[in-house]
């Protein structure tokens, strides 16, 4: 499955950078994520809880970041296990372009499942895989904005609401 989108985020370049590194800001903005712990150097690991049609695993797992330009680009790759349920790995192509109103984020994403998830069917797993895609970019999209949830589906729960209050403060006072 392959996915290609953009959104303009409000805010400049360097901000939603330092957000995409921020562990916090990213457990709040994956659907579903119970744990992340890491760092963008070393890597994240991560516990995921989602449900795919009838099929309902926990994923643990691990995600790099690689071929880094700062501030513009970056690969991030992840892979994870869900035990009988199966398996994901993938990765997303993110660039950050600055725009009049802050900043385009655009993502490539690349994914790949197997065990019975595979058996749902392609027309199942892309869909899943895209309103996936788009409910971390909308919850990203408004924990960066502050205040704004990004809209839709992706509706920021009470955690990327804490997250929303202190994630900037905590960049500064770095």
């Amino acid at each position: 499955m392959q996915l290609t989108d953009a959104r303009d985020i409000k805010a400049d370049p360097a901000t939603v950078w330092a957000a995409l590194l921020d562990p916090d800001v990213l457990k709040a903005c994956i659907p579903g994520c119970q744990e992340l712990t890491g760092s963008p150097e070393e890597g994240f690991e991560a516990t995921v809880v989602q449900k795919v049609g009838p099929v309902k695993a926990t994923f643990k797992g691990a995600v790099t970041l690689s071929d880094i330009v700062v501030g513009e680009s970056a690969t991030l790759s992840g892979e994870g296990k869900g035990g009988a349920a199966g398996f994901a790995k993938g990765s997303a192509r993110i660039s950050l372009s600055p725009v009049a109103e802050g900043t385009r984020l655009g993502y490539e994403v690349e994914a790949h499942v197997g065990g019975k998830l595979a058996q749902l069917g392609s027309r199942l797993i892309d869909g899943f895989a895209r309103k996936l895609a788009d409910d971390f970019f909308a919850r990203f999209q408004g924990v960066i904005e502050g205040g704004e949830d990004g809209g839709g589906e992706g509706e920021a729960p009470a955690e990327v609401a804490e997250v929303k209050k202190g994630w900037l403060k905590r960049l500064v006072s770095r």
